[in-house]
Formats: structure tokens, C-alpha cells, sequence
């Protein structure tokens, strides 16, 4: 019996044949993501910068519309209004979260798993449901109106209490991260040298956490500057520049003079971001291989104070979201108490109906499972594809831009350069599907650092080893860089989900008859008066979102239970 053997140079014509094939899959996905940035982010940015510059017929009118704005004392006032805004809110949520973050990870505080639960809360309800529960507390037959001594509450008082309390677990997370990372032995040098808890805390704390403190400042400032949501509900004739937008657009059809404040908007939000980007390359490591993770020791004392100070932002979370629940419930405010359903009967309302929770509920889900997808690979391939560094640099150039983009902008943006004519991608607008973009687009940054930090911590060596054994590069994504980094995974579904479900700036001006959503039926049925079932559909945003990060939590203890036992025996 004889054997035909493939002559040697036939093999490594077959091998460099695969070679070839991998590089060029990968050259493609590199192109093929850097493209997707680019029509979903470069090109609507740069119509909404051309259409700032133009007059109603199209004609270049240079800086023409920027000096009718600047004209109107009005509109140049809402800029004044946003940074005073911004920067008390800032501070409030900045000085609240280094409480509670510091109680949460240096004490032993009693009911420490209850309140970091609870701390959460706001995070999974939509900017615009605190502002509505803000109205049956403190408006004009509030239960606490007398609580202002006479102000009022539609206007800075509300909008900064609302955006507070939306923008609290962002910090409160960012600064909690901050504060873990810390080595134990510069707290041991401290009680050596007999330095007090509180020159300790302002000589070796606050030092060891500055960056946390900066990029948390920044991170809330940008939030409050770019939100729309709680402005629109609750600022009454405070204007803002999110809400000038607004106006323009929907109320007086001036999408030049919309563009303006959009371009406005777009500069201290990208000014906060090259801000943060540079305080963190100035970050260097504090948690070397020879540091000792800090453990908290039981102080009674100590512990029960910081539980008091917590407890009014505990129990100032529980108010807002339990008076939001309990305004949905209530039949006629406040004349008739008895609690009912009655607000839940969306199909009566002006606000899209039911057909808008479901539409929504499409809508996350097809944001999560494309969105996952997407930005995944394209993490991988600025993190793992050799070579080709210039695609690769710009493409994770690219994946930045996103995070200083305010939601408002790129949505008007959108109508600009998907509803041309001219645009051969014309036909998605109106549909489903540019709201999933939109969406993916915008939340697109956070989940590619989070995919990035994930790749990261994988070895090289596996890509180098599965090459020199000639197994495509897809075969190792497969097979072992998706499974290792299914957490990773798992967390960017569960976030783009939720923030679907919650958008409103972002796709405000881009629903249609057929695809409204439910989070713009929150602010429709505001607008027309009808406030309790926006706080019922507010509240059901919110408890879906629960339901559906208990559900992320289930299945993600089943699955990493049986992809992640290589943790536990590499543990052991």
C-alpha cells in the first residue's frame, strides 16, 4: 500500500495561503470597524457642523448664525445657566459619593450589602422619573412644599436635586474603585508615626485618590451639562443648552440655529473629555506587586457615624423612588388617594401606549446583542491584531470619540446625515434600526474600554502560539477569547440594555410613529399634562431594568459557573 505525500513546497504554499487569508480578514475588520465609526459618528458630526454654518436654503453663511445667537441675551444666557448648574451639581454628588464611597470600603459599617444595593437604585430608572417624583414632593401640591420655604422647585433648585440624585451611583462607583486599590502599609506608616484619622485622610487619602476624584468630577459634569431629561421636566423657564436645542428643533422648526447650540453644547463636553484623558495619562500605579490590600478594622464608634451619614442619602433615595412608585399608583393627585392601576392604562394616554414598552424592550435587546457584537470584535482587533498599527490606532481613536459626544448632538446629528437624500442610507431613517445605531453609537466608548481592560489581561503568547501553529486567528477568538472574557461580555449586554431602555436624548428627534419608545412616552406624556402615568411608565422603565440586570445576574452564574471553572482550579 503506498501513501502520496504532498510535496514540500506545496505545504508552504498552503501555509502561506492561510497566512495570507488571516491577514487579510484581519486588514478588512480593521477597515470594516473603523468605516462603522466613521458612518455612524465622524460623518453625522461633521453634517451638523456644516449645517451650523449654513442658512434655511443651504447656503454657506459662515459664522452668520453663531452671531445671531450670540445676540439673543436669552439663548447666551442658557450657556451661564449650564455651567452653574454643572459645577454645584458637581459638587454636591462629588462630596455626597466620597462619603458614602469611603463608608462603603474603609469601615465596617452595619448594613454595609444593604445600602450598597440601595446606592445603585438611581441608576436603573431614566433622568426624567427623579424630576417627576421631584414635582409630587416639592411642586405646587407637593407633600413637602413648604420644605423650600418659598422657592420654587421648577427651576435650579430641581433640576440640580434631580441630576444629583441621577448622576450619584456613576461617582459613587468611579470613587468606590478609587479607594480599593490602595496599599495597606501607607496607612500602617501613618499609625507608626501617630498621624491622626484626619491628617491620615488628607495627607495619604485624598492624595492616593485624586485621579478617581477628577475623573469622577468630570464624568458628572459632563452627565448634568449634556442631560436633557431632567431639565425638560422640571426647569420650567430656567433654560439651559440642552433644552434650547430642544426648542429649536421641535418647537420653532430652526435646525440651523439648533446646529449652533449643538456645536455649543459639544465644546465643553469635549473639553471635559481631553481634560480626563490627560489627567489619566499623568495617573501612575499605587498598587504595586508588593502592596498589601487594605482590610477596614471594626471601629464602633467610626463605624455607626459613617452609617448616620449615610443615612440621609439612603433614605433620600428611598423618597424619590418610593414617591415616584407611589404617584403612579394613585388614582387623581391629590384629590383622590385611593391606589390603583388606573395610570398603567397607557393605551388611553398620549404617549405612544403600550406598543412603546415593547418597542423598547426590542429595542434594548437588539442595542445589547449587535451592540456586544460589534464593539467585542472591534476591541480585538485593536488589542490583539498585529501589525497594521496605524488602523489600529485610528480605529481605537475612533471608539473614543463617542464618550464627548452629548446624546442630544448626535442624535440631531443623525437626522442631518441619515434623512439627506443624497444619503444612500436614507431608508433606515425612521426605522428601528437608527435608533439601535444611535444607540450602539452612543454608549459606545464605555463598553469598548471595558472589552479592551478584558483583552488586556489575556497573554499574547496564545495569539503567537495558535499562529506558529497555523490555526486561524478566528478559531483562537472563538474557541478562547470569547470564553475568557465572557464576563466582560456579559457586562457590556447587561449595560447597553439598561441604557436603551433609559435613553431619551439620543433618540428624542429620531422616533417615528411606529417606533416610539417608551422613554420619550415618559417625556410626551409629561408634556401633555399627564404626569402620573409618566411616572407609571418611568417606574416601569425602572422595574424592568431590575428585572432585567436580576435576570443578567442568574444566567451569568449559571454560565460563568460552567465556562469559568479554570478560575477555581488555577485558584487552588
Amino acid at each position: 500500500m503506498s501513501v502520496a505525500l504532498s510535496p514540500p513546497g506545496f505545504l508552504a504554499k498552503n501555509r502561506l495561503g492561510k497566512l495570507g487569508l488571516d491577514r487579510g480578514l484581519q486588514i478588512a475588520g480593521v477597515v470594516i470597524g473603523i468605516l462603522f465609526l466613521v458612518v455612524t459618528m465622524v460623518l453625522p458630526l461633521y453634517a451638523i457642523l456644516s449645517k451650523s454654518v449654513e442658512n434655511k436654503d443651504g447656503d454657506f453663511v459662515g459664522w452668520t448664525n453663531y452671531l445671531e445667537y450670540a445676540s439673543n441675551p436669552s439663548l447666551l444666557n442658557s450657556i451661564t445657566n449650564s455651567f452653574t448648574i454643572a459645577i454645584i451639581t458637581t459638587v454636591i454628588v462629588i462630596s455626597l459619593a466620597l462619603m458614602t464611597a469611603y463608608a462603603l470600603t474603609r469601615t465596617c459599617m452595619p448594613f454595609k450589602g444593604v445600602v450598597r444595593v440601595l446606592v445603585m437604585g438611581p441608576i436603573f430608572a431614566p433622568s426624567l422619573l427623579p424630576a417627576i417624583s421631584l414635582v409630587y414632593l416639592f411642586g405646587n401640591q407637593g407633600v413637602l412644599k413648604s420644605w423650600l420655604m418659598g422657592e420654587s422647585v421648577y427651576g435650579p433648585i430641581g433640576i440640580v436635586i434631580s441630576l444629583a440624585f441621577w448622576c450619584f451611583p456613576h461617582a459613587v462607583m468611579i470613587i468606590t474603585t478609587a479607594l480599593s486599590n490602595t496599599d495597606a502599609r501607607l496607612y500602617e506608616s501613618a499609625r507608626a508615626l501617630r498621624t491622626s484619622p484626619i491628617r491620615t485622610f488628607f495627607t495619604v487619602t485624598l492624595p492616593s485618590i485624586k485621579y478617581g476624584l477628577i475623573s469622577a468630577s468630570f464624568v458628572v459634569f459632563t452627565l448634568v451639562i449634556t442631560d436633557f431629561g431632567a431639565p425638560k421636566v422640571i426647569g420650567g423657564q430656567y433654560n439651559v443648552l440642552a433644552t434650547d436645542i430642544y426648542k429649536q428643533v421641535i418647537g420653532q422648526q430652526n435646525f440651523q440655529m439648533g446646529a449652533v447650540v449643538s456645536v455649543i453644547l459639544f465644546l465643553p463636553a469635549i473639553l471635559a473629555f481631553t481634560v480626563d484623558r490627560w489627567v489619566q495619562r499623568k495617573q501612575v500605579s499605587l498598587l504595586t506587586a508588593r502592596a498589601e490590600p487594605l482590610v477596614p478594622k471594626k471601629n464602633p464608634l467610626k463605624d455607626n457615624v459613617m452609617l448616620l451619614l449615610c443615612l440621609p442619602v439612603i433614605i433620600t433615595i428611598i423618597g424619590v423612588l418610593g414617591m415616584a412608585v407611589y404617584a403612579s399608583l394613585v388614582t387623581f393627585w391629590p384629590y383622590n388617594l385611593e391606589l390603583s392601576f388606573n395610570n398603567y392604562q397607557f393605551d388611553l394616554m398620549d404617549g405612544g401606549g403600550w406598543e412603546a414598552y415593547y418597542n423598547s424592550l426590542e429595542m434594548g435587546l437588539y442595542t445589547a446583542l449587535f451592540g456586544t457584537a460589534i464593539i467585542f470584535t472591534n476591541a480585538y482587533l485593536v488589542e490583539k491584531v498585529p501589525g497594521i498599527n496605524g488602523l489600529r490606532t485610528l480605529l481605537h481613536l475612533g471608539a473614543m470619540i463617542p464618550l464627548a459626544v452629548p446624546g442630544l448632538v448626535l442624535g440631531l446629528a443623525y437626522i442631518f446625515f441619515f434623512n439627506s437624500p443624497s444619503n444612500p442610507l436614507n431608508s433606515l431613517y425612521g426605522t428601528l434600526a437608527i435608533l439601535v445605531i444611535c444607540t450602539i453609537a452612543h454608549y459606545y466608548t464605555v463598553c469598548h474600554l471595558t472589552a479592551v481592560t478584558a483583552l488586556k489581561q489575556i497573554d499574547s503568547e496564545f495569539e503567537a502560539v495558535s499562529a506558529s501553529l497555523k490555526v486561524p486567528f478566528y478559531v483562537t477568538f472563538w474557541r478562547v477569547t470569547l470564553p475568557v472574557c465572557l464576563p466582560a461580555l456579559l457586562d457590556i449586554f447587561i449595560y447597553l440594555y439598561v441604557n436603551a431602555m433609559n435613553t431619551v436624548s439620543a433618540v428624542v428627534f429620531l422616533y417615528s410613529s411606529n417606533t416610539m419608545l417608551a422613554s420619550v412616552a415618559v417625556l410626551n406624556m409629561d408634556d401633555a399634562g399627564d404626569i402620573a402615568p409618566a411616572a407609571a411608565m418611568g417606574v416601569l422603565l425602572m422595574f424592568t431594568c431590575i428585572g432585567i440586570k436580576l435576570l443578567h445576574w442568574g444566567m451569568s452564574h449559571l454560565l460563568l459557573e460552567r465556562t469559568q471553572r479554570w478560575r477555581n482550579r488555577s485558584a487552588t
